[in-house]
């Protein structure tokens, strides 16, 4: 402390002296008035420095800290030490703030922040997709008036965030959030958002498979039970009455174990512990197979053509891919009237192989198509039971075209027919067993 009014003290004791030394030479009037001055001027001189000071902390900056000399020069000097350890302070401050904002932009999850009145401070990005916000326009809005929703106000003033809320926006009634509200600080709250739409629509799915099971086989169970009840309650059974009993039976059974094995055939395509067997397939030779199935299945009511426009054999799981072009065949045969025309096709097109089942049937309006290959999904649930379709063809034939990576493409017009091509990527493509394997390049 001492050493700080050292300087002051040391001018006023030399101005002290020198009033002391001139005393006897001019008298106690002008000692008094040289003192006087000698005061005025050491005065002045820290009112300018103060004046510095004082403007300076209008614009506070490390790099203008006035310069002084004594007293003024030891504060100064101080001062610029704070102010720099400050600025240092501050910049690590919004280093560590712009890092947070980047890290929480990089974030799959939507994060709000809110004051103690549940007003908008911050929000990442996905937060501002999910719930419409414009963070340099609803800085300070309410977050109830941006998210009109009755569960989610209820949620947000019932301070019971254990669980969170699962809630679909009236903005954007295709969106399904999972909102999760956490206090802290001084309180302010965190609301994180997720979006589950994937989830609730795989939800959505397995419930609809299990009912759609369910159905599928009590329709045929309820047939099977009443034919025994009633075999059962005959004292005598008639030959003829038997026979056709049993032969119904027969067929409802048949129904449910090819229910049975589409359903075990789409579990092992789904499951990851049964990769795709890579074989060469001769597909010009399966397709003269599988034509001569389809010609037996039609029995005559249709007119069933093959046209091999490529000598081309792939790679794959030949089981596979005939359960698929089965399926493809059979649908079209199924669902085309009698008298109608079915073409099957094996070409290349833009350098891709494709397997293309043209039909003349009754066509599929454009709203179904794009949820044909889902489970049980059936444009004409009456039809479907009457062909004997298990609803689970054309799924088989997604699952298998996408463990091949190739697609589906389906093309339909009502009464015009349909056509539906199974493309395979040109990698897949390789030598008939004849060729040299030198060629293959």
């Amino acid at each position: 402390m001492l050493g700080f009014w050292s300087k002051p003290l040391v001018t006023l004791l030399l101005l002290a002296l020198a009033a002391l030394l001139v005393w006897p030479l001019f008298g106690p009037l002008a000692t008094l008035a040289a003192f006087s001055a000698g005061l005025l001027v050491w005065l002045i001189r820290h009112l300018r420095n103060l004046y510095q000071f004082r403007r300076w902390l209008r614009d506070p900056a490390v790099d203008r800290v006035p310069q002084g000399s004594g007293l003024w020069e030891s504060a100064y000097a101080a001062l610029y030490r704070l102010v720099r350890s400050q600025s240092q302070s501050e910049s690590k401050l919004s280093a560590a703030l712009e890092r947070f904002r980047q890290a929480g932009a990089a974030m799959p999850d939507g994060m709000v922040i809110l004051d103690e009145g549940d007003r908008i401070e911050w929000c990442n990005p996905r937060a501002a997709l999910h719930f419409g916000i414009d963070l340099a326009r609803d800085a300070g809005q309410q977050m109830t008036y941006l998210v009109r929703h009755p569960q989610f106000a209820q949620y947000l003033n019932s301070q019971n965030y254990s669980e969170p809320l699962v809630v679909k926006l009236p903005r954007d009634m295709e969106l399904t959030l999972a909102v999760q509200l956490v206090p802290y600080g001084d309180k302010q709250k965190l609301v994180m958002s997720r979006d589950i739409t994937p989830v609730e629509r795989m939800e959505t799915m397995r419930r609809d498979f299990v009912a759609n099971v369910s159905h599928e086989l009590r329709t045929p169970l309820t047939v099977l039970c009443g034919f025994l009840e009633t075999i059962l309650d005959m004292p005598r059974l008639d030959g003829d009455l038997a026979r056709r009993t049993l032969h119904l039976m027969q067929d409802q059974a048949q129904r449910m174990q090819r229910l049975v094995e589409d359903l075990l055939t789409l579990s092992r395509l789904e499951s990851a512990q049964h990769p795709v067997r890579e074989e060469r397939i001769d597909v010009p030779s399966l397709l003269h197979a599988l034509h001569q199935d389809a010609v037996a299945l039609s029995a005559g009511r249709h007119r069933v053509q093959l046209q091999i426009d490529s000598a081309d054999w792939i790679t794959g799981s030949e089981d596979e891919l005939r359960s698929a072009f089965s399926n493809l065949i059979s649908n079209a045969i199924r669902y085309t009237p009698a008298g109608g025309e079915i073409r099957l096709r094996w070409l290349r097109q833009d350098g891709q192989p494709r397997f293309v089942v043209e039909d003349s049937g009754i066509g599929i309006e454009a709203q179904h198509v794009p949820r044909l290959t889902e489970r049980f999904y059936r444009v004409d649930r009456g039809r479907s039971r009457e062909t004997g379709g298990t609803g689970l063809g054309l799924a088989i034939v997604k699952h298998v075209m996408s463990r091949h990576q190739g697609q589906l493409e389906i093309a339909s017009e009502p009464g015009r027919g349909s056509r539906f091509s199974a493309v395979f990527p040109a990698q897949r493509i390789a030598l008939p067993a004849e060729q040299p394997a030198q060629l293959s390049a």
